[in-house]
């Protein structure tokens, strides 16, 4: 059932946009990212033993959801059970478990329960690997009868998971190593799947490519015309750690939903609740800052955008480059410029490829502004030398047919043709 998929879904997905990520687990509790266990060579049995303190007593999937909400998110994706192999909901699979140890509760049904309430759309990832039940996958890989037990837990796993969440509308796979696409039975996981749920949608870490492609720690796809969600941290963990205070900036996390409104892709942002499952204060005032920038003039810039690519994007190490102000994001025949450094009184942009018929100021009820167009370049002016907006303001620039960008780098075209010049080769590093 490869490439089958139920057009609602996946023809809608890049509309999503903006989602949260929540990475939630043991591995909370140490405070030192979600590979501790691995990363300390910590014993097993000290670590299932977190399990009788992991209470997740400030876990409250409603407040998550309505961060989400409040920060302009349109779908939450939850970590069902990482590599550590801690189910964060109710299984007959096993007792490592949130429900049979401290926690006495369904984590991931509280929180299925609070999206669908709110209208979120819902991911649950889970991984493939499991550290905690043996064998595991490095048995496998070595001995045949180890993987064909590993084998037949997964897929009853996975099988288990979509049963009991039915209707979700993504399965997140992760953990692929050490096996390919014919390792982990791919084509026969994702039918046994889609037998239960028709409309899901797969990603592409079970080996094959999966319904979107899923770029992590940086943003766009290697195929632009294929939907594609790129997975970004908060500060530089996963999961919850003490000492991580590398937070981005609101103005950060709007660079990452303009390349994302850029290349119709969706920012999947995440967050790591602390071992008591309460957030991070920064995590939230970030969110909560971009959500308010996104109500007040940013959304009709990132949401339900087109693909808009040109041609400083398509070559060379500096994509989005092409104005040192702020990024571009389309909707048909309107521009949006998203201005990160406010230069005061005018603001000049060359290379449009369409004559621009009004310009106006997102967030003050569009406030028209005086502009002036010579040829491909266009110069607003009359403007206040403060930003007007706390975060970015939004330029709504309406042309008189969808525009694009063309601009040869600041290259000098010299006079008259030259049958070895190219003015914008494409092996220039602009």
């Amino acid at each position: 059932m490869k490439g089958v998929f139920v057009e609602n879904s996946l023809t809608k997905f890049s509309d999503w946009r903006y989602g949260l990520f929540i990475h939630y687990g043991l591995y909370s509790l140490l405070g030192r990212a979600e590979w501790s266990w691995n990363r300390e060579e910590i014993p097993a049995e000290e670590y299932r033993a977190l399990a009788n303190r992991f209470s997740a007593e400030k876990f409250e999937a409603e407040a998550l959801c309505d961060l989400a909400v409040r920060a302009g998110m349109r779908y939450v994706v939850l970590t069902t059970m990482h590599h550590e192999g801690f189910r964060l909901y109710d299984t007959a699979l096993s007792d490592f478990n949130t429900v049979k140890t401290a926690a006495k509760r369904d984590l991931v049904a509280e929180l299925v329960a609070a999206a669908r309430k709110r209208g979120l759309k819902i991911g649950l990832y889970h991984s493939l690997n499991n550290w905690h039940d043996q064998p595991d996958a490095v048995a496998a890989l070595e001995d045949k009868s180890a993987y064909a037990r590993f084998m037949v837990a997964t897929l009853a796993r996975i099988r288990e998971l979509v049963t009991l969440f039915n209707p979700i509308d993504v399965l997140w796979y992760d953990g692929w190593w050490p096996f390919n696409a014919e390792g982990w039975q791919a084509e026969h996981m994702n039918e046994m799947v889609r037998k239960i749920q028709p409309h899901i949608l797969f990603n592409g870490r079970n080996g094959l490519s999966g319904d979107f492609a899923t770029p992590e720690g940086h943003m766009g796809s290697p195929n632009p015309w294929r939907p594609w969600e790129a997975c970004m941290t908060l500060n530089n963990s996963w999961g919850f750690h003490a000492g991580d205070h590398d937070w981005k900036s609101p103005g950060q996390v709007v660079d990452l939903l303009a390349s994302a409104a850029q290349g119709r892709g969706n920012l999947l942002l995440n967050i790591g609740p602390r071992g008591d499952g309460s957030v991070p204060e920064e995590s939230v005032k970030v969110l909560e800052t971009v959500g308010a920038w996104l109500n007040r003039c940013g959304g009709e810039a990132i949401y339900d955008t087109e693909q808009f690519t040109f041609d400083l994007q398509q070559r060379g190490e500096h994509r989005g480059d092409w104005s040192f102000h702020g990024p571009f994001t389309l909707r048909k025949n309107n521009l949006y410029w998203i201005i990160r450094r406010w230069p005061g009184g005018t603001l000049t942009f060359g290379g449009c490829q369409a004559k621009v018929r009004s310009v106006s100021l997102l967030g003050e009820s569009g406030r028209p502004v005086s502009f002036k167009q010579e040829g491909t370049r266009v110069t607003l002016s009359g403007l206040p030398d403060l930003p007007p907006d706390p975060l970015c303001p939004v330029f709504r620039i309406e042309c008189d047919q969808p525009p694009s960008l063309y601009q040869c780098g600041g290259l000098r075209i010299p006079n008259g043709p030259h049958p070895h010049y190219d003015p914008c080769p494409s092996d220039i590093k602009h």
